[in-house]
């Protein structure tokens, strides 16, 4: 895995899934697919996942921590799906959870024929502590992306 803070202050995180595009771009997007492997913690689950997948439509993903049983709520609007090839997309958190304010992530799913190379952008999370802990939490959500994936159960 790949992580690096460019010099805009984003997030980059490069990761290859053992899987062809349309698959991960599914497993990406599909709730019953984001249900599966949408949280950071590998005893965690996916509370919540509603997708409407198109230019401004809207995403709610809740995972909730398997420790306090408190959900985390994430929520934003598409702003450009190219399936399946790339997503953008604004992101932000519900209460309790860190403020942030409004980011954007940009997913850009490379096809690599068999696999697929993943290159997350995350942008517009000016605290460096925050950035930090996204980093290292799309890093573990893409982890259980990965084992789903190998198991067979996305």
């Amino acid at each position: 895995m790949f992580l690096k803070k460019t010099e805009h202050d984003a997030l980059v995180v490069r990761r290859t899934i053992p899987a062809p595009r349309p698959r991960v771009f599914a497993a990406w997007t599909q709730p019953e697919h984001l249900k599966r492997w949408w949280h950071a913690d590998p005893d965690g689950s996916t509370a919540l996942a509603e997708v409407d997948l198109r230019v401004g439509g809207k995403y709610r993903l809740g995972m909730r921590d398997p420790k306090s049983d408190q959900v985390f709520v994430c929520f934003g609007e598409f702003l450009e799906v190219v399936e399946p090839q790339r997503l953008v997309y604004t992101w932000d958190w519900e209460p309790p959870a860190a403020e942030v304010g409004e980011t954007v992530v940009t997913v850009d799913f490379l096809d690599l024929g068999d696999e697929t190379e993943i290159v997350l952008t995350h942008e517009r999370i000016v605290d460096p502590q925050l950035r930090a802990e996204h980093g290292e939490g799309w890093a573990a959500c893409i982890g259980s992306l990965i084992r789903c994936v190998e198991t067979g159960t996305t």
